[in-house]
């Protein structure tokens, strides 16, 4: 009996192989990430009950708990769901493409690029352009740094771990830059713009925040899928993997292009939150093997977990103060970053 499903699409040629345990591991972590997010959204000044929760899910709640739960808290549960998954799916494509188990949106500067991004729309544009725009400028801020970082670290190819030292560095400076336009900025524009600095998805709602990320999660996370294959070949080598008829440029640019889209539509709504890019990739690669279509899913449903908990805990540990979940998050994964630095100390 085959350990793996296959899926095909009729007419268009596309085919894909899951293995059978990656389906399983999918769907339990699928069930804890729905329960974290019905627990999730249940705690905090006033407990409700999980059953309580789904009752208000079904509309047949209190109307007390209609309201906590629907405009207070679903909306936050929901932007960490997908800016989780976003920055997960984003890293392990780095970390695919780059062949770097050191790489993610925030180590390379990628983050970074796009907080500043969103900074200036602030600053520049945010009292004429409507907030729908925001993540075009975060995305437009994430490619100009990765095109600054592949420039800075091209020496006859890119070495992997150039990438990433001058990615840290590359991203400490954007960091200053963001800071000057929060220090000389107005107050009011200032705390605003600090939220991309610490991470933070309190205050987030339907019309604002969910209703502009959902799209760009919907549309870029199936397309970042069905480029699996070609991450898996190009894992061969580009001597191989041009051999065996991939395009490796095209699709190594696609793949990229993909993973700072996620990257900047995820910073534009939950801030510069740190480390779920890194720790996601790895989690799922332990769970299901290297194959780029497994590790995909998996990582998502990681991240999402990763960030809902740090929310949770974010919030609930430190009453009545509301800590930024991108503390929790750096807090995690700088030990972390620093683990598998020292693990990797001889690969290069």
């Amino acid at each position: 009996m085959s350990k793996y499903k296959s899926i095909r699409s009729a007419g268009s040629g596309f085919s894909i192989f899951i293995e059978k345990r990656t389906i399983w591991i999918s769907v339990v972590l699928l069930v804890l990430t729905i329960g974290i997010m019905i627990v999730s959204t249940g705690m905090g000044s006033l407990y409700i009950s999980p059953i309580s929760v789904i009752k208000v899910l079904l509309g047949i709640g209190e109307p007390t708990h209609q309201v906590v739960v629907e405009k207070l808290r679903l909306p936050r549960i929901v932007i960490a769901t997908l800016v989780g998954s976003s920055l997960a799916v984003a890293g392990a494509v780095l970390q695919g493409v780059i062949r770097n188990p050191l790489a993610s949106p925030d180590v390379a500067g990628i983050t970074e690029g796009a907080s500043l991004g969103a900074v200036l729309f602030i600053f520049l544009l945010g009292g004429t352009v409507p907030l729908q725009w925001m993540p075009i400028a975060s995305i437009l801020g994430a490619l100009i740094v990765t095109g600054l970082l592949y420039i800075l670290s091209w020496k006859r190819g890119v070495d992997p771990l150039r990438l990433v030292l001058i990615g840290i560095g590359l991203s400490a400076a954007i960091k200053s830059i963001s800071y000057m336009f929060i220090i000389s900025g107005p107050m009011q524009l200032a705390e605003r713009s600090l939220t991309f600095m610490t991470g933070n998805i309190y205050g987030v709602s339907w019309d604002k925040d969910v209703i502009i990320l959902l799209p760009w999660v919907a549309i870029l996370l199936p397309l970042t899928w069905l480029q699996a294959r070609s991450v898996n070949i190009q894992a061969l080598g580009d001597d191989t993997a041009s051999s065996a008829g991939a395009h490796v440029q095209r699709q190594r640019l696609i793949l990229i292009m993909l993973s700072v889209a996620l990257a900047g539509a995820a910073v534009a709504i939950g801030g510069a939150i740190a480390f779920i890019g890194l720790m996601a990739p790895h989690m799922a690669r332990k769970l299901v093997g290297s194959s780029f279509g497994s590790v995909l899913p998996v990582s998502a449903l990681l991240g999402a977990i990763i960030l809902l908990v740090s929310d949770l805990a974010a919030r609930t540990l430190f009453l009545p103060k509301d800590v930024p979940a991108g503390v929790l998050t750096a807090a995690i994964g700088a030990p972390f970053f620093m683990y598998l630095l020292y693990r990797n100390r001889n690969r290069y």
